[in-house]
């Protein structure tokens, strides 16, 4: 059963970064495509960013284009997204995921327990 722990998440000011991380156990990230997602209450999760291996290809949302990049280092089975030039709007509990590829949730097998993220102006 794969595992997948989120950290990183705070509380940032306007146009200030974060970087969250998502660490795999139980099976490697390698084997999925990850992406991250975010949830508002009440909401459904949205997709923000993902990396597929098969098509060795990374597709983001358009609202976070050029602000928000996703890496991985497979050596500590970790996907990283490097969130910049943060808005209110960012504010969300962020979630990863493992299975895909695609863009909306239910194409994702593996879920974290996400991390809030909250952007104050």
């Amino acid at each position: 059963q794969v595992q997948l722990v989120e950290s990183g998440g705070g509380l940032v000011q306007v146009g200030g970064s974060l970087r969250l991380s998502c660490t795999a156990s139980g099976g490697k990230i390698s084997s999925f495509s990850m992406g991250w997602f975010r949830q508002l209450p009440g909401k459904e999760r949205k997709f923000q960013v993902a990396f597929s291996w098969s098509e060795d290809s990374t597709y983001y949302a358009a609202a976070v284009k050029g602000r928000f990049t996703i890496s991985r280092d497979n050596a500590k089975n970790t996907v990283y997204l490097q969130m910049d030039s943060l808005k209110p709007e960012d504010t969300a509990v962020y979630y990863c995921a493992a299975g895909g590829p695609g863009a909306v949730a239910g194409d994702y097998n593996y879920w974290g327990q996400g991390t809030q993220v909250i952007v104050s102006s």
